[in-house]
């Protein structure tokens, strides 16, 4: 047994430190948080200042029982749980858990995953930090108390099982705002002039626009025909240096905004890989708001620019963080070992190391130097002046290695960027020919919907959230449905050019698709109505300031400045009140807009959210005659669909003519806009109308279908048919759905192909169940990490076998009974087969 017992969050963790440590040390993983609150009402006490019950999940106990074993045979225990607050939580929760003693356990932390840092972490022990403890126990119980609060008043005053949390309702009335401000926008246009000139030297040409707009488009030809017989010279030319500094390395929120806008990553998907990055020592700890680089890393940084560049290329920098709350103790995000420019790894791996090791060194060197000359342009008919703009890159510095993206502009003219690259050589009076000139219609544009990475930045500059709060923030708000992230396509708009060239002007009317989003982040219609709700009755829970007030508590907390129990106390009673008064006397909020009178009927049309979503009705709730209720679109919602639209929609579903002898119908389902045809649903291709869908257009989606359902081979007498789903490309045969892998052409499979996949999904299937029934819906089955219990959707962890006091055989798991089964389901689901523990937890949800 080895003597000291140290403990961390994960196995790949757990995995890389081992191989630091000698055999005096046994390294285990307690697989994240071992224990959470209660999932009952009574997991917080708020007349007994807030005492808290914990309760340890079916899925960790087992770990807990090996731990504490471990523990009591340890001479000393090591809890090396991640150095943030949720991270020393895990530490308290442990050291309870656990039942530690005081004398001999030790609380470590480090910054990054390498020997040094571990040995450095271990010669320096400290006790578990209270004052963290208590600032996530705060940050804990205060969202409990807002979710379980006021989840039941929105299942009564909105719809059944919706749910809020402090932080995701101040996202969510960003969004939504934000549509609201799009939705509201009036677009206005103006014209801008671009003038191409040739020096008369060669091929030289000269790009220069005029500075202001014009408003109409009388103005804008009265400008170019002033211009027909002006001539043009070079009044002033401005030569300058100018600088361009690096960015500071990564914090949480800056590398999951840049991740998204250079790689295409989702904020999730951005952390989980950094979690791979840090566990596996590639990279220090991804979680932190520091832009500081330690002494260590400064002078690695130093080492790496003068041998990979040369010596001109390095510039020391100190950041400070600007955030609010954040701790310069911590270091910003950065590798662990600068040399290595890239790793081994998978592609999303490598390529966000990749972005993080270059963000990180860039960050230590030389500004990038330019210069930037500026011409100011003389019209001998106009007294506006034409200025043309040109910057030479004189000395490359970081951008040898590194540039920043933006986010995009919000309130800006869609414009080409008319700077020149260069500006071929000037001289004051140089007369300039005039090749064409252009004065183009542009639109102003609404500010930026979000992308989760421009939420992320918002919410940071609002002082909401904090690092370890902007991953599962976004998530939580599109798995409740409150949010989509998606792309759509723009809308066709006409725009106006007059060009002058050879003394003519041209008048034309373009056509260019404006409008088009790709990522972005869309507020739904019960998203919206939720947020109406929280703004009208609950004003501090979505209040930007209030938000932020708390977590500048949370961190006072964290600093041992403020007793936590107060913070909660101040809060929680006048909030208690608030939901107590909103569930006795607030109307049931829909969302409800009057969008005018059925012409056929004289009765009102409203818009609303209803029990199955958004929708529209025709006549009133108290009518004699019940009202008429139709399906919105999918492209539809309830805050700008149309009178015209809304009646349209009570067209659906119509017929048109049969097809080989079957009926063909278009209409909307759940899942949006078919065709029908006989039996056989067809969804139509995203954003199609069902209303513009005729006979000819059905009849082509209904051989389209037929096409691609027809059989591609044959295998063992059975054809073989393919096609793409919810979960990617996939063959059919028989009753079996065969996925194919990204490394297949699936265009172009070839025969022993598709026998390979099919053959390997047989074999799969074969040895899938060692046991089951299937009127008990439990099974025995194979997984890819070992032998499980499937109980209906749940998948259950084997236990070790009493007998043995070892994992189960395949021979012992082959003979096990039906109630051996049930029992080792009920020790981790006590109340899976209590009828009356289901009854309750079904009228509890209602």
């Amino acid at each position: 047994m080895a003597k000291n017992l140290l403990i961390v969050e994960s196995p790949a963790k757990a995995k890389t430190i081992e191989g630091y440590l000698g055999k005096d040390f046994l390294v285990k993983s307690s697989y994240g948080h071992i224990r959470d609150l209660k999932k009952d009402d009574g997991a917080i006490e708020v007349d007994n200042n807030f005492k808290q019950h914990y309760e340890i999940p079916a899925d960790k106990k087992q770990v807990v029982a090996e731990l504490k074993k471990l523990a009591k045979n340890a001479e000393t225990v090591w809890l090396a749980s991640d150095e943030d607050r949720e991270g020393e939580a895990i530490a308290w929760h442990l050291f309870e858990s656990l039942g530690l003693k005081e004398d001999n356990t030790k609380r470590i932390v480090f910054h990054e995953i390498t020997k040094p840092a571990i040995t450095k972490a271990i010669e320096n022990p400290r006790r578990i930090d209270y004052n963290l403890v208590n600032a996530q126990q705060a940050r804990r119980v205060l969202d409990r108390l807002v979710g379980f609060e006021l989840s039941p008043v929105l299942w009564k005053k909105v719809k059944p099982s919706l749910s809020a949390g402090r932080v995701q309702s101040v996202a969510v009335r960003l969004i939504v705002d934000r549509e609201r401000e799009i939705n509201g926008f009036e677009t206005e246009s103006a014209y801008k002039i671009v003038a191409i000139f040739s020096t008369g030297k060669g091929r030289e040409l000269l790009k220069a626009e005029l500075p202001q707009r014009y408003a109409t488009e009388k103005e804008a030809e009265a400008f170019l025909n002033d211009c027909r017989n002006a001539i043009f010279k070079v009044k002033d030319l401005d030569v300058r240096p100018t600088k361009r500094n690096p960015a500071p390395p990564f914090t949480t929120s800056t590398l999951q905004q840049e991740a998204g806008r250079k790689l295409g990553y989702s904020v999730s998907r951005t952390m989980s890989i950094a979690q791979r990055l840090y566990e596996t020592g590639k990279i220090t700890y991804m979680r932190t708001d520091s832009v500081n680089l330690s002494e260590t890393a400064l002078n690695a940084s130093e080492r790496e620019i003068n041998s990979a560049y040369g010596n001109k290329y390095y510039h020391k920098r100190v950041f400070k963080t600007k955030t609010a709350g954040a701790q310069e103790a911590h270091e910003a995000i950065r590798p662990t070992h600068f040399e290595w420019h890239s790793i081994d790894g998978d592609a999303s791996e490598k390529r966000l190391y990749e972005l993080i090791w270059k963000r990180a060194i860039a960050s230590q060197m030389s500004e990038a130097q330019f210069e930037k000359t500026t011409a100011k342009i003389n019209i001998s008919t106009r007294p506006e002046e034409l200025v043309a703009n040109g910057e030479v890159l004189k000395f490359d510095g970081f951008l040898k290695v590194y540039l920043e993206s933006e986010d995009e502009e919000s309130d800006a003219h869609l414009d080409d960027k008319t700077d020149n690259a260069i500006l071929p050589p000037l001289s004051i009076g140089q007369a300039l020919n005039l090749n064409e000139m252009s004065a183009t219609e542009r639109f102003t544009r609404p500010a930026a919907r979000y992308s989760e990475a421009s939420l992320v930045k918002k919410l940071e500059e609002l002082g909401i959230g904090r690092p370890s709060t902007y991953a599962p923030t976004i998530s939580t708000i599109q798995n409740r449905g409150y949010v989509v992230k998606e792309d759509r396509e723009g809308k066709e708009r006409k725009y106006r050019t007059l060009t002058l060239k050879d003394g003519d002007i041209l008048n034309q009317v373009k056509t260019e698709i404006s409008g088009t989003e790709k990522g972005k982040l869309f507020p739904t219609d019960i998203g919206a109505v939720v947020n109406d709700f929280l703004v009208e009755h609950f004003k501090g829970i979505v209040d930007f300031n209030f938000t932020a007030t708390v977590e500048k508590q949370f961190d006072e907390i964290a600093n041992g400045l403020k007793e936590w129990t107060d913070m909660l106390n101040k809060f929680y009673h006048p909030f208690h009140s608030e939901v107590e008064d909103t569930l006795k006397n607030a109307d049931r909020a829909t969302g409800e807009r009057l969008l005018g009178t059925d012409p056929e009927s004289g009765k009102n049309v409203y818009t609303k959210v209803g029990k199955f979503g958004p929708m529209v009705q025709i006549g009133e709730l108290d009518d004699e005659e019940k009202p008429k209720y139709a399906s919105l679109l999918k492209t539809q919602s309830v805050s700008t669909i149309t009178l015209e639209d809304a009646l349209n929609l009570f067209q659906l579903p119509f017929q048109l003519n049969n097809y080989k002898d079957k009926e063909v119908s278009v209409g909307v389902g759940r899942f949006g806009p078919y065709v029908k045809w006989g039996d056989t649903y067809i969804s139509l291709p995203k954003n199609e109308e069902p209303l513009s869908v005729d006979n000819e257009r059905a009849i082509e989606i209904i051989k389209q279908k037929l096409d691609a359902d027809a059989p591609i081979a044959e295998y063992q007498g059975h054809p073989v048919s393919k096609g793409k789903g919810r979960f990617g490309p996939f063959l059919k045969w028989k009753d079996l759905f065969i996925n194919v892998p990204v490394r297949y052409n699936f265009d172009n499979l070839t025969p022993a192909e598709i026998n390979e996949l099919i053959s390997n999904k047989i074999d799969k299937e074969a040895n899938r169940y060692i046991q089951q029934w299937e009127s008990e819906k439990i099974a025995i089955e194979n997984g890819r990490w070992g032998p499980f219990i499937r109980f209906g959707k749940a998948m259950v962890k084997l236990s070790k076998n009493p007998a043995t006091n070892q994992k189960y055989t395949a021979e012992e798991l082959a003979v096990l009974s039906l109630d051996d089964v049930k029992k080792l389901i009920t020790e981790q689901m006590p109340d899976a087969f209590d009828a009356k523990a289901k009854k309750k937890a079904v009228s509890r949800k209602k």
